[in-house]
């Protein structure tokens, strides 16, 4: 690959080795990491760059995708989920990390369902660079007092507090909700 086909800005770079650097990873990991790097072209090259968290069940991701569409319709902006970032890595923290610290805004699309993005949750409120940059649009649902649990809920306030939740309960409140995303 030459510099002509990936112009990786230097920092982009150091920010990958910087999340590897204590980490052991085999020829095919490194290959792995520059071609997630390559695909993430448009992250640098954009204003703003939306990584959206969510679940990928069948009618979740619908509206994922939809939050996709909406802030990809903005100027000056790309937005994307994991799954369009091509490959399978041993360890997708490690893959998570690499795509957080180089977009602008993490957005979570929060629904209660089986494969919610939990683990995701906890790494946005358990780093500081993270949580800064992160918002969440929480489903509401109207025949459930307490629709999740009691550290969902504990996330959820911590991201209200800093004025970044956002409440739907229909795709239409949820196109609004993305209106208000920075």
């Amino acid at each position: 690959m030459s510099d002509e086909e990936l112009p990786v800005p230097d920092e982009i770079l150091v920010s990958a080795k910087e999340q590897l650097d204590h980490e052991e990873i085999s020829l095919t990991d490194n290959e792995e990491i520059l071609h997630t790097v390559s695909e993430l072209t448009p992250v640098y090259e954009n204003e703003r760059s939306y990584f959206v968290l969510g679940n990928y069940d069948r009618e979740p991701i619908r509206r994922l995708n939809l939050v996709v569409d909406r802030l990809n319709r903005r100027t000056d902006t790309y937005a994307f989920r994991m799954v369009d970032i091509r490959g399978e890595w041993e360890n997708s923290i490690q893959k998570f990390c690499l795509i957080a610290e180089i977009v602008t805004h993490l957005i979570g699309v929060a629904e209660k369902e089986p494969s919610d993005f939990l683990v995701e949750q906890g790494l946005l409120v358990g780093t500081v660079e993270y949580f800064s940059k992160s918002h969440v649009l929480k489903r509401e649902y109207e025949d459930e007092e307490h629709s999740f649990g009691w550290m969902q809920d504990g996330v959820f306030g911590l991201f209200e507090r800093e004025g970044r939740l956002y409440q739907w309960r229909t795709e239409e409140d949820l196109a609004e909700a993305v209106e208000k995303l920075p």
